[in-house]
């Protein structure tokens, strides 16, 4: 009866790790939706409660990190347990940076409301909705323990690259064409940035599933599909015409 009391205790220190990422998961979500809706609303006061909020991210990290310390410490877990404990503390890790990366999104929006308004803003929103699609899909995955839904976030990565240049082209043509548009432009362009690495960082909640379930630590072949850091943009000659 002792044993089974022990074994029953054990499981529920384990949940308890999965309780805590998807409720971290979940608020990073919300954060993420509300920095972006503060940014593309031009609403400084949104994005100010928003960054205000941010604390309990860090909290639910913290509790995450002394759980898996004392499961680590009282249990001497082996196998698949040591690997759940490893995987969950390196993912609170990870959703407390895209907690940083929502609170850095919303920052931005209160100088991007102080400025003059940029054409291409509203595109941030389908990149926001297919990061945010990702990050719920990879936590969900998580929880369940679903390696095929984790590859499929693996697999969506590329297409949140894809998003990324395109705006980053689109939004360096409107600064060339307006130079009023420069000062909020820079800001939009860390936006976006945030907003892709928030896809990166949901495929490495994807890896650590997939090292829970199949036990290697390797990472995933990725097809990186972002080519921002190679884009250029001629600027205009005399008479109006685009340099190639």
């Amino acid at each position: 009866m002792t044993h089974e009391h022990t074994v029953k205790s054990f499981d529920d220190e384990l949940k308890n790790l999965d309780r805590v990422i998807a409720e971290m998961g979940r608020l990073c979500g919300d954060h993420l939706s509300a920095a972006v809706h503060a940014v593309v609303g031009r609403d400084a006061r949104e994005a100010e409660d928003m960054v205000k909020s941010d604390e309990r991210i860090d909290e639910l990290e913290h509790e995450l990190t002394q759980c898996a310390v004392r499961i680590l410490a009282l249990r001497q877990p082996m196998a698949a347990d040591l690997r759940t404990i490893i995987a969950a503390l390196k993912t609170g890790a990870i959703l407390e940076r895209v907690g940083d990366y929502a609170k850095n999104i919303a920052k931005r929006s209160v100088a991007i409301a102080q400025v003059n308004s940029v054409g291409p803003i509203h595109t941030l929103g389908h990149l926001s909705d297919r990061v945010r699609e990702m990050l719920k899909t990879v936590i969900d995955a998580y929880v369940a323990r679903d390696p095929k839904r984790a590859r499929q976030v693996v697999q969506q990565d590329s297409a949140v690259d894809q998003l990324h240049t395109s705006f980053f082209r689109e939004l360096l043509t409107y600064m060339m064409e307006d130079p009023r548009t420069i000062s909020a432009g820079i800001h939009l362009l860390f936006v976006a940035k945030h907003l892709e690495r928030v896809g990166d960082q949901a495929t490495n909640v994807a890896e650590n599933l997939l090292y829970i379930v199949e036990g290697s630590a390797e990472s995933h072949p990725r097809s990186k599909a972002d080519s921002s850091s190679y884009v250029a943009v001629g600027r205009p000659d005399r008479e109006g015409r685009r340099e190639r």
